[in-house]
């Protein structure tokens, strides 16, 4: 059975959850209503701001970085350890608020915090190791190296899906970096967004001399996040959300010459091969493919089976999806929680009926509790079963919607991976050696993140997330994605007493 919650209880537990992490009442209050995907109800309203209150907030936030640059950089990290200890705190808080908002099941909201306080501990640890390296020359007694120095404001542009990791992601590095950070998250998730500003003032209060501005939070839809694309005192402008958005993101910061940090689209595929573990497979493709309600970026909405073993693995796919729980996402024993809201459900409706028109076979994808919660979008997760990979397979729904497709050779399974424009996750399911490293290579996944026997979800932080094709590669998180948050310097020394000039040249220097 499946349990769904009452309306009219979850405005209060909001409510308490902000004030006891020291939200003020007085941000709460305005003219935009924040919802909750689990009953509709309104939470509580917010104010937006306008272009000009944002420019405001980017000035702030410039002023801060002059001070913040000049700040030692493990001094910086300690800033960054304080908030991981006060996300620590908190963390239950935090996580449940992320349930009620944005509509995770608990341990997928506990999850996205314990991401925030990894990334933390990485960034820590990275204040002591912003290593530059020394360049072999060609000038006697000449040393040459290269520095890496903070570049100035980051601006951040969150989605609803992870509504304070990716936030994180971006803003412990820039901060150990030197930078300021200024942040426009989702008009979806204002709440979840003021919570964590309210913990990030907790350490700063801790740490006693933190520049005001440094971390600044702007609310509002999209004229507040084309304030912060188009301003040029923000070199480097890091935005998650639809490819759409990217699109227009991505030339108005290239046209002042800004740094775009896209992470957008997946339409993440799996392949599997003869020889995988089907019991493996199963669970993993279940998890990827239904998790989140098939809101993530990392979910998995391709599945290329091969044809010996389609008619064994579709028939337990279809089970786990028969036997999946749909419903209150507090609830321990729920996978599938709502859609974010009625937009998603009815594009999700659109691609079904594509699918049909394509030749498809549906099982699952109806509203579901459509009664006791009309505003609510509540469905079962679609499995689809295509004769081939339409358009409609290509272009990405925000849904619990797994595509399967047939191939019958190796190569026919990567070109089908790699055929859609976007390009984020991806795995294969083999014990074939060669299968797995041709998967690996250059002449195999063209993606950003290339799995062996695992999902394309639940990337970590210590690797660079990302890294999408169709963007050019955007990256966040660990590995050396701190480069983008910083400008390198090339410095040549001569420690002699001669200066190489063009042959023949001389000076009379008296």
């Amino acid at each position: 059975m499946s349990s769904f919650p009452q309306i009219g209880a979850l405005a209060a537990q909001a409510r308490g959850i902000l004030n006891g992490l020291g939200v003020s009442a007085s941000r709460l209050e305005g003219h935009r209503a924040a919802t909750s995907p689990l009953t509709g109800e309104v939470l509580a309203h917010v104010a937006d701001m306008g272009a000009e209150e944002v420019e405001g907030a980017i000035a702030r936030a410039h002023a801060a970085f002059l001070e913040w640059r000049t700040v030692p950089a493990p001094r910086r990290g300690e800033l960054v350890r304080l908030f991981g200890e006060e996300l620590r705190a908190a963390k239950a808080d935090l996580a449940a608020l992320v349930t009620i908002e944005a509509g995770k099941i608990a341990s997928e909201g506990a999850g996205e915090v314990q991401e925030m306080i990894d990334i933390c501990d990485f960034a820590t640890g990275l204040s002591r190791q912003l290593h530059g390296l020394t360049i072999a020359t060609e000038r006697p007694d000449h040393r040459m190296m290269e520095t890496w120095h903070p570049i100035g404001v980051v601006g951040v542009i969150s989605a609803f899906n992870f509504p304070v990791a990716v936030w994180s992601w971006n803003a412990a590095l820039a901060f150990v970096c030197g930078d300021a950070v200024v942040w426009k998250p989702s008009e979806k998730t204002p709440l979840t967004a003021l919570a964590v500003d309210a913990i990030f003032r907790r350490a700063a209060a801790r740490f006693g001399s933190v520049p005001e501005g440094l971390s600044t939070l702007v609310l509002g839809a999209r004229e507040a996040g084309e304030a912060l694309v188009d301003d040029a005192g923000v070199p480097v402008v890091s935005a998650t959300g639809s490819t759409a958005m990217g699109r227009v993101v991505a030339p108005r910061v290239a046209a002042r010459f800004g740094r775009a940090i896209l992470e957008l689209g997946g339409n993440n595929a799996a392949i599997v091969c003869p020889s995988a573990d089907l019991d493996l497979t199963v669970r993993a493709v279940a998890f990827a493919a239904m998790g989140t309600a098939g809101q993530r970026c990392t979910t998995l909405r391709r599945l290329i089976v091969h044809a010996d073993i389609y008619d064994a693995l579709l028939p337990r796919l279809k089970k786990a999806y028969g036997s999946v729980r749909v419903g209150d996402p507090r609830a321990a024993e729920t996978l599938v929680g709502p859609l974010i809201d009625g937009e998603a459900f009815a594009a999700m409706q659109v691609a079904l009926e594509a699918a049909r028109a394509a030749g498809g076979v549906v099982t699952g994808g109806e509203r579901v509790a459509a009664d006791a919660l009309p505003d609510a979008f509540y469905v079962r997760p679609a499995l689809v079963e295509m004769p081939a990979q339409t358009d409609t397979v290509a272009a990405e729904t925000f849904a619990p919607i797994l595509y399967v497709l047939r191939y019958s050779d190796f190569a026919e399974a990567v070109h089908l991976n790699n055929e859609v424009p976007q390009g984020l996750a991806s795995s294969v399911f083999t014990t074939n050696l060669r299968e797995a490293e041709l998967f690996l290579s250059a002449a195999g996944s063209d993606c950003g993140i290339a799995n062996v026997n695992i999902g394309p979800s639940g990337a970590e932080i210590g690797g660079a997330f990302g890294g999408e094709k169709e963007t050019g590669g955007g990256r966040e998180a660990g590995s050396d994605c701190w480069k983008a948050y910083m400008r390198r310097a090339t410095n040549t020394i001569n420690y002699g007493t001669r200066l190489p000039l063009a042959q023949g040249v001389t000076f009379d220097v008296g």
